[in-house]
C-alpha cells in the first residue's frame, strides 16, 4: 500500500462508477469525506445517512492511489429520479419549496447534481477538488446522458463552476444563496444548462472536458500554478448498459407529482 503521495511527481487515478456497483469503495469515499467535513466543523449534512450508496442513479468519482488502496478525494453526480431526492432538494427544500419546481423543470430532459466534492489535505494544492473533479463530473454527465447539472457551491467552488459553464440560479433562496450546511457558511445554487455543448464554459476548461469525453481512458499531466500532477482518467462507467435514463426521468415525474399532490393537501388544511 502506498503510504503517501509522491509530492515531487504525484500520480493518481481518477475513475468513475455507479455507487451500487462498488459498496466498499463507497465506504472509503464516506470515510474520507467525513474526515474533511469534521475538520472544518461540519458534523451534520443532509446526505449524512449515506443512502446514496444504494441509489441506482448515483455515480461516483474517486481520486485514488495507483494501487487502488488509498482514496485522496472524490465527488458524485446524482441524477434526478433516483431512490431519493437530489441532495440540493433535501438540503434546501425546507427553506424554499421552489427548488422542487426548479429541479423538475430541468429533470424532464434529464438533470443531475454535482455533490459530495472533497479532497484530502495530502493532495491539496494540485487542483483535484477545485478543478479536475468538477471537469470530470461534467464529462461523465454527458456519458450518463443528462442535459443539465446542478451544484450547491461553496464560495471557493463558484469560480471553477463558472469555468465549466455553470450559472447562478437566482430564483430560489436569497438570490440563489442559502446558509448551508451551517449558519456561518453560504452555499450558492448554480446550474450548467447545456452539458452537451458547454456554450458558456471557458475555452481551456471546455477543451479539457471535450478531450476527456472523447477518450474516457486517458492520461494527462495537469498543471495548476506551476504544480504538475499526472492523472490517469478511467471514467468509462462500467455496467452502463444497465442504466435507463428515460425510466429515471419517469420516476422523477412520479416523485414530483406526488409532492405537488401532498403540497395541495397541506394548503387545503
Amino acid at each position: 500500500m502506498e503510504d503517501s503521495l509522491n509530492k515531487d511527481k504525484p500520480e493518481v487515478r481518477l475513475r468513475a462508477f455507479r455507487a451500487v456497483d462498488e459498496p466498499e469503495t463507497c465506504q472509503l469515499f464516506i470515510e474520507g469525506h467525513t474526515h474533511v467535513l469534521t475538520s472544518i466543523g461540519v458534523t451534520k449534512v443532509t446526505s449524512s445517512k449515506n443512502e446514496w450508496t444504494k441509489n441506482p442513479a448515483a455515480f461516483v468519482m474517486i481520486v485514488e492511489s495507483m494501487d487502488g488502496k488509498k482514496v485522496y478525494g472524490g465527488a458524485r453526480v446524482h441524477v434526478a429520479g433516483g431512490s431519493e431526492p437530489l441532495p440540493i432538494e433535501q438540503a434546501t427544500g425546507a427553506m424554499d419549496k421552489g427548488i422542487f419546481d426548479l429541479v423538475w423543470k430541468f429533470a424532464q430532459h434529464g438533470t443531475g447534481e454535482l455533490c459530495g466534492l472533497w479532497n484530502s489535505r495530502e493532495i491539496a494544492g494540485y487542483g483535484i477538488g477545485c478543478i479536475f473533479l468538477i471537469r470530470t463530473a461534467v464529462a461523465i454527465s454527458y456519458q450518463i446522458g443528462i442535459q443539465s447539472l446542478f451544484a450547491l457551491c461553496a464560495p471557493y467552488t463558484i469560480p471553477p463552476g463558472e469555468a465549466v459553464g455553470m450559472e447562478l440560479e437566482p430564483s430560489i433562496g436569497i438570490d440563489g444563496t442559502f446558509y448551508y450546511p451551517k449558519l456561518d457558511l453560504v452555499a450558492t445554487t448554480m446550474v450548467l444548462k447545456d452539458v452537451p455543448t458547454l456554450s458558456k464554459a471557458y475555452e481551456e476548461d471546455k477543451a479539457a472536458i471535450m478531450k476527456i469525453r472523447e477518450n474516457l481512458n486517458i492520461t494527462r499531466v495537469e498543471v495548476l500554478r506551476k504544480k504538475e500532477i499526472t492523472i490517469h482518467y478511467d471514467i468509462k462507467i462500467p455496467n452502463l448498459d444497465k442504466w435507463d435514463l428515460q425510466a429515471t426521468i419517469q420516476q422523477a415525474k412520479k416523485t414530483f407529482l406526488s409532492y405537488k399532490i401532498d403540497e395541495r393537501d397541506v394548503n387545503i388544511l
